[in-house]
């Protein structure tokens, strides 16, 4: 595997409709794939609107079957195109009834290496999930792909550390985080818990939001995407806080080993003693 990985992200803004959303993040990934990167993550179901700012049935018809609907089709061409690796949420209907907040991982030549389904369900004012998806039952997958070893979590999933630590113990060196979070809500803990997260698991996180306000709702989604680094620091400049934007950044995977060897935060874990944490 290569050791340094240029990779990629894109926060976009909501077009009105999945046609030209997706058109729209297919361009940006060809772009990203011009400028030498090999893997690419876009935002939380980033082929829709962020419907879950109200609750209404109507909504169901974003869902759509992994690997087998419309959008991963495109997302596995895109993949074989680009030579990219690609982190495409959508979201997942698995059988009649069946509904998940989901990431398909695919690898560069098209293959559909795995999903991953988002654990914890928010049900709040402005993002009612309970209503249209099921919590998680896949665990935490690191998936084996052309540039290493990629892990997904899904927004609301950030604020619990324990998942973060499974994709570690599992040997993730790169996490994305596809989100939709809104400004005045919890801006003030995005630029801190993913990278605490960095350092206490000792990977690369690629942290992803929306941008803009769309039409289901007054959620200001205030982008701000970003890489951050084993080391907790940011890789290169963080995105706008306003505009759409395509974020490409070269990782250095050696510095994984460096840290883990310099912390030794893995070798210091005392599992014996954490049981109390699973207890109901």
């Amino acid at each position: 595997m290569p050791e340094v990985v240029r990779a990629a992200l894109v926060q976009a803004t909501w077009t009105g409709d999945t046609e030209s959303m997706i058109d729209k993040h297919e361009e940006h990934a060809r772009e990203a794939a011009r400028r030498g990167a090999k893997v690419i993550g876009f935002q939380e179901v980033f082929n829709a609107p962020y419907f879950c700012q109200v609750q209404d049935p109507a909504h169901y018809r974003w869902a759509e079957s992994v690997p087998d609907g419309s959008t991963c089709r495109r997302m596995r061409a895109l993949a074989r195109e680009t030579g990219m690796v690609v982190v495409a949420p959508v979201f997942e209907e698995d059988g009649a009834g069946f509904y998940y907040n989901t990431a398909a991982v695919i690898d560069a030549d098209g293959t559909v290496l795995g999903t991953y389904r988002k654990h914890h369900i928010p049900q709040v004012r402005g993002f009612w999930e309970k209503f249209y998806f099921r919590p998680g039952n896949q665990g935490w997958p690191v998936f084996d792909t052309a540039v290493g070893r990629v892990g997904v979590y899904i927004c609301y999933d950030r604020h619990f550390p324990e998942g973060w630590r499974e994709l570690g113990l599992s040997g993730a060196q790169l996490v994305y985080n596809p989100s939709a979070t809104s400004r005045g809500l919890s801006a003030y803990l995005w630029q801190l818990e993913q990278p605490a997260a960095a350092v206490a698991n000792e990977y690369f996180v690629a942290a992803i939001n929306r941008v803009g306000v769309e039409e289901y709702g007054d959620n200001d989604f205030y982008g701000t995407s970003y890489f951050v680094d084993p080391r907790g620091q940011f890789v290169g400049e963080v995105a706008s806080d306003k505009e759409e934007e395509l974020v490409v950044r070269d990782l250095d995977f050696g510095m994984i080993d460096e840290v883990r060897q310099q912390w030794a935060f893995y070798r210091d874990r005392r599992p014996d003693a954490y049981g109390g944490l699973v207890q109901p």
